[in-house]
């Protein structure tokens, strides 16, 4: 059973059901499942007959689009795995990706191959095909596929096998390469529907290129939007809300900075989305105060803040309704954020912070000694069927996995705690931690704090030469913060509170704070 299996049943289930809606650039593409299989068919055997096939490798840099997943489908149809990587990250990160696994093709859109210009590695690649477009030396993607035949025998693809590989930097900036499985990848699926609630029939605004699979997988429909979603913070949160409205879009999943945006448009215009029923958020810090905001613009629907990371997507989920005036009260106190209910897919335990060295391999017995108990803080570790059981060549593997009786934990690097009730409180990362002579400080149990304050649009807390100070930027000026922020805080022991105009933030969900900028900035590092 495979990703591809349970599309082919949606198709039977649904054939005449829209399946993808691709709304970018002015175009209208739509595919119900029936045409979306016979594409993926296609797709397939024109793939096959350029050569590729079951353990082939093809590096993909085409932004999401309709074009992508009927490539990414036939791909797993044919058992060629599928490469990503950020062309952003620069030349030398390509280099190294390129050598930890060696592309057969290279499949892109035109300005991505340029890239050629000035990687070896790329150019190295002995197959390449242009997407929308025509550049020397590639082939051209077809862009309809209907018309050639369906591969008649596809290949046998096993769940032990490799599916799509992803870089990402380790510790000492080498690429890591995470390779999940066919088996990984249902596994996902799996935990991933329940978790932020997939049903036949719903349309999906598609933000990030995980939950389009999920979608496919689960009979709903799946509209890519004609916005920039590279920068989700910047986003034309206007056309948004119009295409919203135009494909009578039921649920959102994306990053805090995206739903930030359409919160601030809809405070400036008074536009809601009323056919919107299902909000999910995560990849950066949730903080509840946008969990309720969104329901401005969104009156009828749920809201959700979902916990993962590229290792273990989901982990834990929070739904704004379910938040208490003692799960309040606890926040303020320096509890963390509540991250919410583990998915019924995953173990978690919180260890004793050892993070930095090595744990190994463990039994039973000794993981029970390292486990704390409810409201202790330490170390968050997970496991399960959709949790990378580890990196190529073991690189990485060291620093963020260990084994208990042969069963594979991931060390997520953020501390955290369990309540009683078994709901998951984040603390930010490990490694963040302070220590010093007034004890121990996990700097976003403060932030957490600073960002109740309506007047506070980022907090960030940082320690150097003995102090504690605290940064803020601002939504809107407020000439007694600072001393309310320090009366919050008493717990916290804070030295120093300091408005700043700007803090810098991941290019990637444009919401975490880039803690490393923020220190080169402050003459730290």
């Amino acid at each position: 059973m495979t990703i591809g299996d349970i599309l082919a049943q949606q198709t039977r289930e649904r054939p005449d059901a829209p399946a993808l809606i691709d709304a970018r650039a002015g175009g209208r593409r739509r595919l119900t499942f029936a045409e979306l299989e016979l594409e993926v068919a296609g797709a397939a055997e024109w793939l096959s007959g350029y050569g590729l096939g079951k353990g082939s490798a093809v590096l993909v840099f085409v932004p999401m689009s309709v074009d992508l997943y009927v490539a990414l489908l036939a791909m797993f149809r044919l058992g060629v795995v599928a490469l990503f990587l950020d062309p952003s990250a620069g030349r030398t990160h390509i280099e190294h990706c390129c050598a930890l696994w060696q592309p057969d093709a290279l499949l892109a859109i035109p300005k991505a191959h340029l890239l050629r210009l000035r990687s070896p590695a790329l150019r190295a690649i002995p197959r390449k095909i242009v997407v929308g477009g025509w550049v020397p030396g590639a082939v051209r993607w077809l862009r309809r596929c209907s018309s050639l035949a369906p591969a008649s025998t596809p290949s046998e693809v096993a769940e032990r096998d490799p599916a799509l590989v992803t870089f990402t930097s380790g510790s000492t900036g080498r690429p890591k390469a995470a390779v999940r499985t066919h088996g990984f990848l249902l596994a996902q699926h799996r935990a991933l529907a329940p978790s932020i609630s997939l049903e036949p029939g719903e349309v999906d605004l598609a933000t990030l290129p995980i939950f389009t699979l999920a979608n496919l997988a689960s009979g709903v429909t799946t509209v890519i939007p004609d916005v920039d979603l590279r920068k989700p913070g910047a986003i034309d949160a206007s056309k948004l809300f119009a295409q919203i409205g135009e494909f009578r879009v039921t649920r959102i999943t994306a990053s805090p900075a995206l739903f930030e945006r359409l919160r601030a448009h809809a405070r400036a215009t008074g536009c809601v989305a009323p056919s919107l029923r299902k909000l999910h958020t995560g990849g950066a810090p949730v903080y509840p105060r946008l969990l309720d905001a969104m329901a401005e613009f969104a009156p009828k629907a749920s809201r959700v803040a979902v916990y993962g990371s590229t290792e273990a997507e989901p982990i834990a989920h929070a739904d704004a309704a379910e938040f208490t005036s003692e799960d309040i009260a606890g926040r303020q106190g320096g509890r963390g954020l509540l991250a919410g209910e583990p998915v019924a897919e995953i173990s978690v335990r919180i260890l004793r912070d050892q993070w930095g060295r090595p744990r190994g391999k463990m039994n039973a017995v000794e993981l029970a000694g390292e486990t704390l108990t409810a409201g202790e803080v330490g170390e968050i570790v997970v496991s399960g069927d959709h949790v990378l059981p580890g990196y190529l060549g073991g690189v990485g593997d060291a620093e963020s996995k260990f084994s208990v009786d042969g069963v594979v934990w991931h060390r997520t690097g953020d501390a955290g705690r369990l309540d009683a009730p078994g709901r998951l409180w984040l603390l930010g990362r490990c490694a963040a931690k302070v220590e010093d002579a007034r004890g121990v400080l996990y700097p976003f149990a403060v932030e957490c704090v600073a960002m109740t304050f309506p007047a506070v649009r980022r907090a960030a807390l940082v320690a150097a030469g003995g102090k504690r100070l605290l940064l803020v930027e601002l939504a809107v000026e407020s000439s007694g913060l600072v001393d309310e922020l320090r009366a919050a805080l008493l717990w916290a022991h804070v030295d120093e509170v300091r408005t700043i105009k700007r803090l810098p933030l991941d290019k990637r969900h444009n919401a975490k704070i880039d803690y490393p900028a923020l220190r080169r900035e402050l003459g730290l590092e």
